[in-house]
This record gives structure tokens, sequence and C-alpha cells, in this order.
């Protein structure tokens, strides 16, 4: 099973890149990485002054042995902030609640001054929480700088080829609340 097959089987199609997407940002994109084992895929993308995961995911056998702290942890050795969007809590999905639960745990933050909203293709909105840890003080106006980056760098790459659109412009789907 590729990485991608794993990753389809748990993420919801809104959240999840085309498969071609993400092939051509691991070809592509120098910033771009995916590494996987049988205990876990992650992919992100490595920028100089912070990383963005894109996808983690712990395989259901080894959930709750640790880990998905040790792949973070292996982030955060680099020195550099991290960011992540991870679903709002929802009451009727309690993996929402786990997943939230499990970042703060290892030390992230919501960033409540960044409202990040994207459609899919049939104009339905989904909005995605901005996560962020840091080994050093950093601001949020920062963090959203950042997450412009990655809208532009990574959701927007070869979108117009997979979507016919670009699907995160972040003047369109970042917004700073007071």
């Amino acid at each position: 099973m590729t990485f991608y097959d794993r990753l389809s089987n748990y993420f919801p199609d809104h959240e999840l890149k085309h498969e071609g997407q993400m092939n051509e940002l691991i070809d592509d994109h120098e910033a771009y990485k995916v590494h996987e084992d049988e205990d876990f895929v992650v992919t992100y993308a490595d920028f100089p002054d912070f990383i963005f995961i894109d996808y983690l995911l712990v395989s259901p056998k080894t959930r709750g042995k640790g880990t998905g702290t040790k792949v973070l942890d292996t982030f955060k050795k680099r020195g550099k902030t991290i960011i992540l969007e991870v679903e709002p809590p929802d009451a009727d999905d309690t993996d929402t609640l786990k997943r939230i639960r499990f970042y703060e745990k290892n030390g992230f933050q919501r960033a409540e001054h960044i409202e990040y909203t994207r459609s899919d293709d049939d104009g339905t909105p989904h909005t995605m929480d901005v996560y962020y840890w840091s080994p050093d003080d950093v601001s949020q106006r920062s963090i959203l700088k950042q997450m412009a980056t990655v809208c532009r760098e990574i959701h927007n790459f070869e979108a117009m080829k997979y979507y016919g659109r670009l699907i995160a412009e972040p003047d369109e789907v970042l917004d700073w609340q007071h």
C-alpha cells in the first residue's frame, strides 16, 4: 500500500490533496518530503525558518504508544517553528478532540487570531484551526505569514492542473481575528 493509499483511507476527501499533486510536490518542490514506515506516514515542507506538517498518520495498531510524539520530537529537534492544520473540535467526532489533545499535550497551541477557511470543489467551506509549536517566542502574525507561504507554495502548487483553480489564495482563505 502506498503512502497515499494509507492517507486516503484515513483523511476526509476535502482535506486530502490530489495524489498527482502530492507526487509532484515530493518530486519537484525542494521543501516537500514524505517519510513513512509501518508505524506512521508524515508529509511535510521543511522551509528555512519553519516546518509545515501537511499530514501525520499514525497506524491504528501503534496509536497511543508514543509514535506520534516521537515523530513530532524529531521535528522539534530541528529548532524551527512547526505549523499544522487541525480540524476544529466536533462533539459528534471524538477523533477531533483526541487529535487536539494530542497536539496540545505535545506543546502545540492554537493560533486563536488566525481564521483559516478553504472551500472544496462544490463550494462547501471547511474551516481548519492552525496550531503551532516554537522553540522561541513567536507572534501569531509571524505564524500568519508562514501560513500564507504554505498556501502559496504547497496548497497552490500545481493547483490549476489538478483542481482548475487556486485552492488557497492567502488573501481569501486566511484572516486575522482580533
